[in-house]
């Protein structure tokens, strides 16, 4: 039923795709956008047969493929999915259409204004190619070089498209952004490299490899690591464990490595900007449940508390400087840096519940923050502006704008009824049976996030229209269809998260078995009683 390459095809296509907008004659690019959505639809088709065709009580690694690729490092080209892989490669095949949608005006080439669409879907298209083997990868050398690689595309995608400006301020201030995203990301995957390096020297030293060398085989060096067959100290595995996890914190990213992500996701096109947190830095958090939890399951141990504690600090963090932003975009930048620290809680959990909402919170991030930041880069769009001041009485001039806009933050917020509570809930109550203060602190979120988009939703979209805003313009067909299965999805999975789960229930139990993980017994005191012969309790 497998045999058909459907995972190669899952990332050939958008590659081809690419390749094929950019040798278009002058004359024809014009059909870049159709010929990008198009081919970004068959990716989605592709992600739904792969899907379809899982079986959740199957075998951990489906679709799996394998074949030599440098014999000589034991690196092999292989790809599998598990229930974990295989939401998120649906995540990413499902956004990519609505980007392209999304922006098909966000062609022009800074400085020069000029319309370069075949430019801009094409580096669309691979950043979704390279996300998507980075999902798939079951070879840690093929991992690590998509890891990197796709930073190239997006570095292009931030700092070369945006709105034309004669302001060089803003123009210097988007490079800047951008050159921040790509050192702090190459730095992170610099220190990954160290690290992969020495994993695979373990490996070569024990012999692991077919030919009786080193390899980077993801599922014989979980075998070894697991077994004990490494052969390493635990200070040797915790510093390569960092090295991992350093890379991985970089790109989700973890207070305080975070620094990055406001300056790139307000210089990028809003959908450029949705590519980078709802996909590319979806890669990050990953990582961490993937190879950090499985590859090194006694140092995972070691560093979860501290780890916790980072993301804590990151949930709390960004909800508090939310609530103080003026621009807009920038304030829902930092409610994704919040939202990823509870995806990161709820995988140093390293329970059931928390590995769970982990990965589905993933997948809710994702549309609720694309969601969110595309509707708002509509609006912005229109009036030319991100600083919140400038709005108000928005829905009175434009109703299905404003009103789409405030279930995407009710969604943000968590509200019960919409997908991210499900995930939200389960990560705080698998945090709770490991480290119950980490979780009472992490729940200040919810009233933070609650202040934050209300309180956004007010200055923005109530109260009487300021000067400026009488002619805005309600949301277009090509927004409505953009936004529209988004909101669906919200909606469908808060009321009915149970398909996806079922998928990803499977995967975490059988990381958590393999690391020798087990959900915490409930500690509940009870009262002992002294029972009388004639069923009396003495006093």
């Amino acid at each position: 039923m497998n045999s058909f390459p459907w995972l190669t095809t899952l990332w050939v296509l958008p590659m081809a795709g690419a390749a094929l907008v950019l040798i278009l004659p002058g004359a024809w690019r014009t059909a870049a956008r159709s010929i990008g959505l198009l081919v970004a639809v068959a990716t989605l088709a592709a992600g739904i047969v792969v899907a379809v065709r899982f079986e959740p009580g199957g075998a951990q690694f489906q679709f799996v493929e394998s074949h030599r690729w440098i014999p000589a490092f034991g690196a092999g080209y292989t790809l599998g999915v598990d229930g974990i892989a295989l939401v998120l490669v649906l995540l990413t095949a499902a956004l990519v259409p609505l980007l392209i949608l999304a922006g098909w005006k966000d062609d022009r080439e800074v400085g020069t204004g000029r319309r370069v669409a075949h430019i801009y879907v094409a580096l669309t298209l691979i950043v979704e190619s390279m996300v998507l083997i980075s999902f798939t990868s079951l070879d840690i050398l093929l991992f690590y070089v998509f890891f990197e690689v796709m930073l190239i595309p997006m570095y292009f995608l931030i700092g070369g498209f945006g709105p034309r400006t004669d302001d060089a301020a803003q123009r210097q201030q988007r490079s800047r952004a951008a050159v921040k995203f790509l050192l702090y990301n190459l730095f992170g995957g610099l220190i990954m490299l160290a690290a992969v390096i020495g994993l695979y020297v373990l490996t070569a030293r024990e012999r692991l490899g077919a030919d009786g060398g080193g390899t980077f085989d993801f599922r014989a060096v979980v075998a070894a690591a697991n077994s004990g067959e490494l052969g390493a100290g635990p200070a040797v595995l915790n510093a390569i464990f960092l090295g991992f996890m350093f890379a991985f914190a970089v790109k989700a990213p973890l207070w305080p490595l975070h620094t990055w992500l406001p300056g790139a996701a307000v210089s990028a096109t809003p959908a450029s900007a949705v590519l980078m947190m709802a996909v590319v830095d979806k890669v990050g958090t990953f990582g961490m449940l993937r190879y950090c939890l499985l590859l090194f399951p006694s140092a995972s141990t070691t560093y979860a508390p501290l780890i916790s504690t980072l993301a804590v600090i990151g949930i709390v963090y960004g909800a508090l400087l939310a609530i103080g932003q003026t621009d807009v975009m920038r304030l829902i930048a930092y409610t994704s840096i919040s939202h990823f620290g509870f995806i990161i809680l709820g995988i140093f959990a390293m329970t059931n519940q928390g590995g769970a909402g982990a990965t589905l919170y993933m997948v809710n991030h994702g549309i609720s923050t694309a969601a969110l930041f595309l509707i708002a880069g509509f609006l912005v769009s229109r009036r030319g502006t991100r600083v919140i001041a400038e709005f108000g009485g928005v829905q009175k001039v434009a109703p299905v704008l404003a009103g789409t806009f405030l279930v995407a933050g009710l969604a943000t917020l968590s509200l019960p009824g919409l997908a991210p509570f499900v995930s939200e809930f389960l990560v705080l109550a698998g945090t709770f049976t490991r480290y119950p203060v980490a979780a009472v602190c992490a729940t200040s979120a919810l009233v933070l996030a609650a202040l934050y988009v209300l309180w956004l939703y007010q200055r923005m979209m109530t109260g009487p229209v300021k000067q400026g805003n009488e002619s805005l313009r309600d949301l277009l067909p090509r927004e409505l269809v953009v936004v529209a299965p988004l909101l669906v999805a919200l909606l469908l999975l808060g009321a009915y998260p149970k398909p996806v789960l079922d998928r990803i229930n499977p995967a975490v139990a059988s990381t958590l078995t393999t690391i020798g993980k087990h959900d915490p017994a409930p500690d509940v005191p009870q009262q002992e009683a002294a029972v009388a012969p004639h069923g009396g309790a003495h006093k």
